[in-house]
């Protein structure tokens, strides 16, 4: 029996993609504790939920109404854990050939990194021109997130963030760019969930998306391409 292994493959074409696989995966420690909350938080007012019903099932029988109430109650928030868990799980296993608005794209980054910005004392600028020009998510999603990690680790203290982006024919050009500001005494020292980020780590990336990459020493610079997808159309089952 054979088996498929890297060995086949040459190294000069093994290097580039494990140093993707390896970006990605700092991406995601990054972001672990954030996409934790986000998956639990539904489930959490769930057990909440049943803990009151339990409660007042245990005191007497509520009135029909009341118990009907809870119960459409219970099953919103589930349907909300459920999508939550399945957003989430995009960020693990993205589906094929899957475009998201640039400015949907770049709103669901910032919401992501919103909390460990705010702790840190970042001031975050949006500019984002509101377009229905599509970009591949997953592309947007670590290319966009690791430039912002890597350039807020290099800076020592707190700073201004601004994230711009705007149409160019066939392209989306999104910057984002740090600016050093005077220390806050509201300000928290937030030690990493895992390993800075650096520039290698983002250029690994745009060559493994086929994204231009420019970047200078405040400022990364990157024009993404429309998506456009290949794959055939699928029908539903019944």
């Amino acid at each position: 029996m054979k088996f498929d292994s890297d060995d086949t493959i040459p190294a000069a074409a093994r290097k580039p993609r494990a140093g993707a696989e390896a970006a990605r995966y700092a991406v995601l420690r990054r972001m672990g504790p954030k996409l934790k909350h986000d998956m639990v938080v539904n489930l959490q007012a769930i057990s909440m939920m049943a803990e009151v019903l339990n409660a007042r099932l245990e005191r007497a029988s509520p009135a029909p109404a009341d118990f009907q109430a809870s119960i459409s109650k219970l099953n919103r928030l589930a349907r909300d854990a459920v999508a939550s868990c399945i957003k989430v799980a995009a960020w693990f296993e993205p589906g094929e050939d899957e475009g998201v608005r640039l400015s949907q794209g770049i709103d669901e980054c910032l919401a992501l990194l919103a909390s460990n910005f705010n702790f840190r004392g970042f001031q975050v600028t949006r500019d984002v021109a509101e377009s229905d020009f599509p970009v591949w998510s997953v592309a947007l999603r670590n290319l966009l997130v690791a430039s912002l990690v890597a350039l807020t680790d290099s800076v020592p203290g707190p700073c201004d963030v601004r994230v711009k982006a705007e149409v160019r024919s066939n392209f989306a050009e999104i910057s984002v760019r740090v600016t050093a500001l005077e220390a806050s005494p509201d300000a928290l020292f937030v030690e990493p969930a895992y390993r800075h980020l650096e520039w290698a780590d983002v250029q690994a990336l745009a060559v493994a998306e086929g994204v231009e990459l420019v970047r200078s020493a405040d400022q990364i610079v990157m024009r993404m391409p429309r998506a456009v997808a290949t794959a055939p159309l699928q029908i539903a089952p019944v």
